[in-house]
């Protein structure tokens, strides 16, 4: 169990989700803020695209089977990560803000199995393609 007694009610409210997962969503949304330049609310598009570009940035094409492990096979999944967040007081929403917005809004195969490549860029670094 966590250490902190939110998340651990998160947790033992809502099982289907690791710890790791949690604290993922929120690494990606201080990412996203920096991407998109705004420095409070960002909707859940903008998060999932943070979440999207982070994951390939930390786990590569590894970053499905991470998610998966986490419990996350959809990015309905993260929706309902941050809405169990927001119910506990750690993220905020505003009256826009629906759980619908995190509905397959991108394909977790496409995004980081399917379309990613593994590229030499001529400094023995390999990149995303």
């Amino acid at each position: 169990m966590a250490k902190d007694p939110v998340f651990n009610r998160i947790l033992e409210t809502d099982p289907r989700y690791r710890l790791e997962a949690y604290i993922f969503v929120l690494e990606s949304l201080y990412y996203a803020r920096g991407k998109f330049k705004v420095e409070k609310h960002i909707s859940g598009k903008q998060l999932l695209e943070g979440i999207k570009e982070l994951g390939l940035k930390r786990f590569g094409p590894l970053a499905k089977m991470v998610f998966e492990y986490w419990g996350v096979k959809k990015t309905i999944d993260f929706g309902n990560i941050v809405f169990n967040m927001v119910n506990e007081g750690l993220l905020t929403k505003t009256e826009e803000d629906k759980i619908e917005d995190f509905i397959d809004v991108y394909d977790f195969e496409e995004v980081f199995v399917k379309n990613y490549k593994l590229e030499f860029n001529g400094k023995n670094k390999i990149s995303k393609g």
